[in-house]
């Protein structure tokens, strides 16, 4: 990402603003345009260097749609480097890609674009981790440490699958398109699990303000478009209706002072009912198909959270318990451990998550402090609250957990 703060520029935000709002747009466009990833991501990188330089100096600040002004700044530089680096035979076919009127058009509304994008970083050729994480960077703008987190895994990793996933398109080929129904299968579950990641990021973000709106409200636009090119597949129902649900809440998830909030204490009329009835009955046609699947599962879980003025926990442990069978994994179970303690109390659900192993996951700990403290085992929580809030990159997450640990000292 490029630095957004400059000398003559105290208050990046606006900036910074644009680019979590209109990267991935911006880069997808370019991608169409230039048929080059790569060459894209860095004409758009580009344009928000020369945006950075000249809004500062114009007295009217941003243009009326920065989106449209990063396309064409960004298919400017790309046409200038094409022609000084390019053969003359591949300068001409490159320039005419490029060559288009200069007129401001709207890049928000160009949804194909991006779910073009999807689908080409989720080909078959390129490895589950890799076909994510370049789709994350590219699409959402997330940045390294923030995929890494993600996944849990080390941020050399990541930035190793992403400079090979692009080169890998690049040499061979692979297209930039959204694939034929033959195809669409196969590349179903990495772009499900993309859309998800996003949504994850913007709900809980891995720095700053706890919630990064652009990034739910785009992840629920592309799962609505996913939908509409494939209403047959109730895996991308489910998804749908799980992000639906989840967004519901999100008005009632942060406090008057910026803190979290969590669903027990949510003030319950916050919630956007349209969102949560359209949920529902997303939730229900998935239902009549019979055919749950794990983004399904996680959606009759928010389904639950979001029916009536409490939470049935045990109709949400018996859906965990299916889950887990489902998609064995330990913060799968993490989550079905929160439904044990609520079912079966605490130190059922303290010896499920003491069985648990999530290096550098910050919630493991924050649950394990939290039963701890409920069983009276204040020395021990404590510690536990000392690991979590170690673990934890966002603030506001941080200091939800230093609030509790500081409840158990007198």
């Amino acid at each position: 990402m490029v630095e957004l703060r400059s000398a003559a520029s105290p208050d990046p935000m606006d900036l910074t603003e644009v680019y979590r709002a209109e990267y991935g747009r911006c880069v997808a466009t370019l991608t169409r345009l230039l048929g080059d990833i790569g060459l894209a991501e860095e004409a758009v990188q580009d344009a928000f260097a020369v945006a950075m330089e000249k809004w500062d100096s114009s007295a009217d600040g941003p243009p009326r749609n920065p989106g449209a002004w990063i396309v064409t700044t960004a298919r400017h530089r790309a046409l200038d480097r094409l022609r000084r680096e390019s053969t003359r035979e591949a300068r001409h076919t490159q320039a005419l890609l490029l060559q288009t009127p200069d007129e401001t058009e709207e890049v928000g509304p160009v949804r194909d674009d991006q779910l073009r994008l999807i689908f080409t970083c989720c080909h078959p050729a390129l490895s589950p981790l890799a076909q994510t994480a370049l789709t994350l960077r590219l699409l959402g703008g997330l940045e390294v440490p923030e995929i890494a987190r993600a996944y849990v895994v080390p941020e050399a990793t990541i930035s190793q699958r992403i400079v090979r996933a692009k080169k890998k398109i690049r040499d061979a080929g692979i297209p930039y398109r959204v694939p034929g129904a033959a195809e669409l299968p196969d590349r179903l579950a990495p772009v499900l699990t993309v859309l998800y990641l996003v949504f994850n990021e913007g709900y809980t973000a891995t720095s700053g303000e706890l919630v990064r709106t652009d990034l739910c409200r785009e992840a629920v636009r592309l799962a609505r478009a996913l939908a509409e090119l494939m209403p047959d597949e109730p895996e991308v129902l489910g998804l749908l209706a799980l992000l639906l649900l989840t967004e519901a809440r999100r008005p009632a998830r942060v406090g008057p002072s910026g803190e979290l909030v969590v669903l027990a204490e949510q003030d319950r009329t916050l919630w956007d009912r349209d969102l949560i009835a359209e949920g529902h009955a997303l939730v229900r046609r998935c239902l009549r198909r019979g055919q749950p699947g794990p983004y399904q599962l996680q959606a009759a879980v928010n389904a639950v959270h979001t029916d009536g003025p409490a939470t049935d926990w045990t109709q949400v442990l018996a859906l965990y318990d299916q889950l887990l069978a489902h998609t064995p994994t330990p913060i799968v179970a993490l989550n079905r451990a929160v439904a044990v303690a609520e079912v079966h109390g605490p130190e059922a659900a303290l010896a499920a998550v003491e069985a648990l192993d999530i290096p550098g996951y910050h919630l493991l700990p924050a649950t394990r402090a939290d039963l701890l403290a409920r069983l009276g085992r204040t020395a021990d929580a404590v510690a536990a609250y000392d690991e979590a809030i170690a673990l934890a990159t966002n603030d506001t997450e941080r200091g939800f957990l230093t609030t509790r640990r500081a409840a158990l000292v007198p």
